[in-house]
């Protein structure tokens, strides 16, 4: 009997360990099939300036080429409804960065203006990266802050906004953009650089990739140009390619937005503006070899786009009869069939070219028509990169990725494009746009009194006169729809309205910030 027990609990014993074995291999088993941690991409944005949404081959333009642009574009997507954040230079930089309407931040106008700057209080896109772990370089037009050293009070430069590696200007080559003389690394003048500003944007870009980053980290890397803004000076052999008779009839069929051209005739400039662009698509072909070269192509999103539309010359509308800008008049950038150019809340000032290849995610060829904002990059950025967005302050952006694969997305508020409060564009151009599905609602202000400045008469102002486009079947706005879809108009009035209370309320009001400042003192 007590054999007969003895071998029970011998076999027993077996049972149970063998049991043990069997669970902790299923165990096992299920970690071996549970779903890797998704890999954190690398991220590249390309921001160039004043680049029309009709001046790259892959949108259509028939005279400029851009071989190494459109190819790029056949590895990825092409958005047809890519908008900036703000219709001119630094208002759209600090969309960018943020997520937010840029007047939110107060940009109302260019950086400097009123004492302008991006506040350190501003929550970046390299700040959010970088609490996951991502390594942060900028490099080219800051355009934000003065980053020179002087004995006025310090604004925030890149470093204090997140970016651990800068090579940078405060604002364009104007000096140039041949052998640039301004610009500031990690703090420090640089003094003359040999070479075109995006080429040596380039070289810079390809040294901190193969050198200096550390290879173990996912990184962000902002790349922004100085082309195509004036002044223009490429190499001869980019502009020799567009001095022929062919582009002399060509250019007769382009479209400026229906912006009015100046009478005198500029038509010997075109081919400066049209060699730049090419010049600008081998310096990004010359960037991409470079993610090639380091094998880093498959895992890294790269954004190529633009600040705003394209650059107009100077006209008797906008100087009034008082002033020229000759420097403009090499200005030949094209919306496409879009209305208006860069500063004005029409499509032309806003739609911009947008590219994205990303090859572990968005299968080369796409196209999407959905609308995404500049302001969505932050948010699609945390998310890519398994880190929250900034919280606790109004965002407008929203994780777009599914845009760039071609699918819809859901935006919870309508964004507002809104005019630069300056003394040259109040008065010739409506104020501000609101897209709504396929309707954009056009506002416009009052007239404003000859004893108000244009701050106070922003800051108090909202729109009072409206102006409605259906953007499915009229994209170049030429037909008002206000009068024969009142209801339209009257459903969005008070969204637009509200919207804009929202974020002109938010936005700092510099000239009181600074009389404050000096009370302080």
């Amino acid at each position: 009997m007590k054999t007969s027990n003895t071998l029970f609990q011998f076999l027993l014993l077996i049972a149970v360990t063998l049991s043990l074995f069997s669970c902790n291999d299923k165990k096992a088993k299920e970690v071996a099939v549970a779903e890797p941690i998704e890999k954190k991409p690398n991220i590249i944005i390309y921001l160039t300036d004043d680049l029309g949404y009709g001046d790259l081959g892959c949108y259509g333009n028939p005279i400029i080429k851009t071989p190494g642009i459109d190819k790029f574009a056949s590895e990825g997507v092409i958005l047809t409804d890519l908008h900036s954040a703000g219709t001119v230079c630094s208002p759209s930089r600090a969309g960018i960065l943020t997520g937010r309407n840029p007047y939110r931040s107060g940009f109302y106008y260019l950086q400097g203006y009123a004492g302008t700057h991006l506040r350190d209080s501003e929550v970046t896109i390299a700040e959010v990266l970088k609490s996951g772990d991502y390594e942060t370089a900028f490099m080219g037009k800051w355009h934000l802050s003065r980053l020179e050293k002087t004995s006025r009070a310090k604004e925030p430069s890149p470093s204090d906004q997140g970016f651990d590696y800068w090579f940078a200007s405060t604002h364009n080559a104007f000096a140039g953009p041949k052998n640039f003389r301004k610009f500031i690394r990690n703090g420090e003048d640089v003094g003359e650089v040999n070479g075109w500003y995006c080429d040596v944007l380039t070289e810079e870009a390809t040294d901190w990739l193969t050198n200096i980053r550390d290879k173990s980290k996912p990184f962000l890397l902002i790349v922004s140009t100085h082309e195509p803004h004036t002044p223009l000076s490429p190499p001869e052999e980019y502009s020799d390619m567009y001095d022929n008779a062919t582009v002399d009839s060509l250019e007769q069929s382009i479209s400026y937005g229906g912006v009015e051209r100046p009478e005198h005739d500029i038509s010997m400039n075109k081919k400066e503006y049209y060699g730049t662009i090419s010049q600008l698509d081998q310096a990004f072909a010359n960037l991409m070899k470079t993610v090639d070269d380091e094998n880093l192509t498959e895992d890294t999103m790269v954004i190529f786009t633009s600040d705003n539309g394209p650059e107009s010359p100077v006209n008797l509308d906008e100087s009034q009869g008082l002033w020229e800008d000759p420097i403009r008049d090499y200005c030949f950038g094209t919306p496409g069939d879009l209305r208006g150019m860069k500063r004005f809340p029409y499509e032309g000032g806003h739609r911009v070219p947008g590219i994205i290849r990303y090859p572990a995610k968005i299968p080369a060829g796409t196209v999407s028509n959905e609308l995404v904002v500049a302001t969505d990059f932050i948010t699609t950025a945390a998310k890519l990169a398994q880190v929250p967005a900034p919280q606790n302050i109004n965002l407008d952006g929203i994780d777009a990725f599914p845009a760039f694969l071609g699918e819809k997305i859901k935006r919870e508020k309508p964004y507002l494009w809104i005019f630069p409060t300056h003394e040259d564009t109040y008065f010739r151009m409506p104020h501000m746009a609101m897209r709504y599905n396929d309707y954009t609602l056009i506002g416009k202000f009052k007239d404003k009194e000859d004893d108000v400045t244009i701050m106070e008469w922003m800051k108090t102002s909202v729109p009072v006169t409206f102006s409605l486009y259906n953007l499915a079947n009229d994209p170049s706005q030429q037909t008002d729809l206000a009068t024969t879809e009142p209801e339209m108009v009257e459903k969005l009035k008070p969204i637009l309205l509200e919207q804009w209370l929202e974020i002109r309320d938010e936005g700092p009001y510099w000239e009181k910030l600074n009389e404050a400042s000096k009370t302080k003192k």
